[in-house]
This record gives C-alpha cells, sequence and structure tokens, in this order.
C-alpha cells in the first residue's frame, strides 16, 4: 500500500507536468523517524500516557510531520504551483499512506506476528 501511495505522488506530478507535490513526499519520510530514533521502533509509545522528554518529543514531532503532510499541497494550490487536481491526488496518497500506518501499526500490537 506504501508503493501506491508513492505512484500517486509521481502520477500527480506527472499528470500536470509539475514536480513540486513531491515536496509532500519529503514528509513521508519524516513521518516514521521519530519512531524509529525515540520510540526504538514501535508505535506502542503513541498511544500511551507515559511522558518524558524524548517521548514527548517523539509525539510532538510524528504530528508536525502528519500535519506537514496536508498542509505543503494546501499552501502549494494556494500560491497556484500545483493544479487543484494534483493537490486531491496529493491527499488521496495521504489517506492510503495513513491507512498503512494504521495497518502497520495494528499488526504490531498482535503478538502473533
Amino acid at each position: 500500500m506504501f508503493s501506491s501511495s508513492i505512484l500517486l505522488q509521481i502520477l500527480a506530478c506527472a499528470l500536470y507536468n509539475n514536480w513540486w507535490p513531491m515536496l509532500s513526499a519529503l514528509m513521508y519520510v519524516l513521518v516514521p523517524m521519530p519512531c524509529l530514533f525515540f520510540g526504538g521502533g514501535s508505535t506502542q509509545f503513541l498511544i500511551s500516557r507515559d511522558g518524558g522528554g524524548w517521548i514527548d518529543a517523539a509525539k510532538f514531532l510524528t504530528g508536525a510531520s502528519a500535519v506537514g503532510s496536508i498542509a505543503i499541497p494546501i499552501i502549494l494550490r494556494h500560491a497556484d504551483l500545483i493544479n487543484t487536481g494534483a493537490m486531491f491526488i496529493e491527499f488521496t496518497s495521504f489517506i492510503i499512506f495513513v491507512f498503512t500506518v494504521m495497518c502497520f501499526h495494528r499488526a504490531s500490537l498482535d503478538d502473533e506476528w
């Protein structure tokens, strides 16, 4: 599913002959980084109430990256750098990406995997 999200990113760029939408793909790379560096590779810390300096920083950076994934296409559309169709393709790509992350989180909660 992650590959279909990246494919939609490339399609949004190729259809409209404009490569600005690939800027939001940078956020797709940044979203899992706080989990890898501060959470030990697990998504379990995102739903826990336990705090601490690094865990709170990881939660903040994950949220900021997720908001940036939505905000970048909106800002690019507002600045007339991309078309409306490319913006909606970017949103569809983001929805697929979020669904992929949710499936990964659900699979990581199961002990049987």
